[in-house]
């Protein structure tokens, strides 16, 4: 990561999406995800359509290396349903996306809204056959009685056309929404988990899934937590964690017991009683957990905070970053507008040096873990010209405002980045601002 005076220096690179004011629900993205290489980098909207961007060869190829990306293919994923036995509607709108990595010329992803799981293929034809024996080139079957002389198919370079198939569609397997999908490091199986389930899938298997996660009580009015994030260990493929809305994280081994109701460990921060208040359970519940690239930390957000967990250490986190503790004081307004139910995603840079996520008024922070500085930045359309420095912002709390400093009464909740990735190997990272992707890279 560059660095100026010990702080990183991101630029903008590019912004997708329509930059009008009116934004239609549909067009509102869901989720971001890079595939294992960063040459692809795919978004879901709420309008079940997943766009795919492919990396630019010019840029990936310059010196210095640009991170831009070009529209690569766009497929309808998901459409809405209705479960007539329950009544109720199936919205269309992608919940996760999880590529698999790569084993020919084609590339696979995962995709899920709240009860269906697809498996998409995305492949290339830039070549056609012309010159059949026994249809015409407009796809006719001839008359066989009009065949006199046998013909040897030529192959004719075309226009390269890109095509996404859906190859296997896993369903009817959740009571509930899915919140999470993750590939197992074996590629051969994936889990999917809901409020109350996780189920461990094989890829080439549709019609049965195995239940390896089961917290649902006998009595539902006893129910005390749901499950809120789940993922497979990124090297070894027996272990899995998952976390719930008490703010704890379950480290699971499936070589130790078939169903996972009992965890390997857990990992739960004691709570500070000086910081009790009504609102203490809502906020300390994990919207999201990733393993670190390496394998041996994860990081888990909830509603104020980043905190970095060891795996070998289950009494507490190794490093905690607070994202927006200026909102601890708006709480009251913050659950009355239900913004305090929002869930931010959280990731990691490359080399598991830098945590990024989420906030309000489309700022999302980066936390550098070697130097313990931390940025924050927007993702605003005024800065939307190629190589132009982002300008870290700063919230005040009261008394005097500087130039610079944003006041937090000032702060648009409407505006709110849930959704970050970022490049596996080098510093471009993609914001899903409300309908709009942005990139941005190290300064160059």
């Amino acid at each position: 990561m560059r660095q100026r005076n010990g702080d990183i220096q991101w630029c903008f690179s590019q912004v997708k999406g329509t930059l009008e004011d009116d934004v239609t629900d549909a067009d509102i993205i869901s989720c971001v995800e890079f595939n294992h290489d960063g040459d692809l980098l795919a978004t879901g909207d709420k309008g079940g359509r997943v766009v795919i961007f492919q990396r630019d060869p010019i840029s990936k190829n310059s010196i210095p290396r640009r991170g831009e990306y070009n529209v690569y293919s766009t497929f309808q994923s998901h459409e809405p349903e209705f479960d007539y036995l329950k009544s109720l509607e199936i919205e269309e709108k992608i919940n996760k996306i999880r590529w698999l990595r790569r084993k020919n010329q084609a590339h696979f992803l995962l995709s899920t809204n709240d009860k269906t799981i697809k498996l998409w293929k995305v492949s290339e034809r830039d070549k056609r056959v012309e010159g059949y024996n026994t249809k015409e080139e407009n796809g006719a079957i001839r008359d066989p009685a009009c065949i006199t002389a046998l013909r040897v198919p030529t192959i004719k370079p075309m226009e390269l056309m890109v095509e996404a198939s859906p190859r296997r569609i896993f369903a009817n397997a959740h009571t509930y929404h899915i919140n999470s999908i993750s590939v197992n490091s074996d590629q051969e199986t994936y889990l999917s988990a809901d409020d109350l389930r996780i189920n461990l899938w094989h890829l080439e298997i549709t019609d049965q899934s195995f239940n390896i996660v089961d917290i649902k009580p006998t009595n539902m009015e006893e129910l005390t937590e749901v499950i809120t994030a789940a993922e497979f260990h990124p090297v070894e493929c027996n272990v899995l964690v998952y976390s719930s809305s008490k703010g704890t994280i379950r480290l699971c081994d499936m070589r130790s017991a078939a169903l996972c109701d009992h965890h390997s460990k857990l990992f739960e921060e004691p709570e500070d009683p000086t910081n009790k208040s009504f609102f203490s359970e809502i906020i300390s519940s994990i919207s999201d957990v990733k393993l670190s690239n390496s394998g041996r930390y994860m990081i888990s957000r909830d509603y104020l905070s980043v905190k970095v967990w060891d795996l070998q250490m289950e009494t507490k986190p190794i490093e905690c970053y607070p994202v927006h503790e200026y909102l601890r004081s708006k709480l009251c307004s913050l659950y009355e507008n239900d913004c305090i139910f929002d869930k931010f995603e959280c990731c990691w840079s490359g080399n598991d040096c830098a945590i990024m996520t989420g906030s309000y008024n489309n700022f999302f922070r980066v936390f550098d873990r070697n130097t313990k500085r931390d940025l924050t930045l927007e993702a605003a359309r005024d800065i939307a010209k190629p190589k132009t420095l982002l300008k870290p912002r700063k919230v005040c709390t009261g008394g005097k405002r500087k130039k610079d400093e944003i006041s937090v009464d000032c702060l648009d909740f409407n505006k709110k980045i849930l959704h970050t990735a970022w490049h596996p190997s080098e510093n471009v990272v993609a914001v899903a601002a409300t309908n709009n992707l942005f990139l941005f890279q190290d300064k160059l």
